[in-house]
């Protein structure tokens, strides 16, 4: 199985950083735009491939962008995750996550995935990680009985917790995928 992680383009929190970042649900800058049609040319998907998107504004936007419609699947189980995790950091309002409801008005026919788990709240992002290996080990099980090809379009922090679940040592925030961005495992 061929797992493709793509990080969204620059979204409109970054604007002015830091102090956008308690911006709610900000969607791609036009810089952003720009970058996710940059990436379309690098991207094939085929009919028979699994797409699983964060339920926020600017990876919905960037899956939408990438594949011309809403054939994806939409899970806070790739939802924002932070990297390192650090409960006493306040809980950014950029990384909330749109509720099922919110998303059934707003995209439309969206398909939404959550194993029926306690995680529409804050997401995964910061949870135990105990509790967060448990769900994401759940959703690669699903993954691995159905599908060779994956693209996880998700975030930064989010990545590098599915890189370290996935055996990867030693990651650190040097080693976030940039804007727009893909990395590939094959397991």
């Amino acid at each position: 199985m061929e797992i493709i992680f793509v990080r969204h383009g620059h979204g409109e929190h970054l604007n002015d950083y830091p102090n956008r970042l308690n911006t709610l649900h900000p969607g791609l800058t036009e810089y952003g735009r720009f970058q996710v049609n940059q990436l379309r040319d690098q991207l094939s998907f085929d009919t028979d491939d699994l797409v699983l998107v964060s339920p926020t504004k600017r990876t919905i936007e960037t899956a939408i962008m990438l594949k011309d419609d809403l054939d994806f699947i939409i899970t806070p189980l790739v939802g924002p995750r932070m990297f390192p995790q650090n409960r006493e950091l306040p809980f950014l309002v950029c990384d909330h996550i749109y509720s099922m409801t919110e998303i059934a008005n707003l995209y439309k026919g969206a398909e939404i995935l959550d194993f029926g788990l306690d995680c529409w709240g804050e997401g995964i992002n910061r949870i135990k990680q105990e509790l967060f290996e448990g769900y994401a080990k759940k959703l690669l099980d699903w993954i691995r009985d159905s599908y060779k090809k994956v693209f996880i379009i998700s975030h930064d922090g989010t990545i590098t917790n599915y890189r370290i679940l996935l055996g990867e040592k030693g990651l650190t925030r040097k080693d976030f995928l940039g804007e727009a961005n893909v990395y590939k495992i094959n397991l």
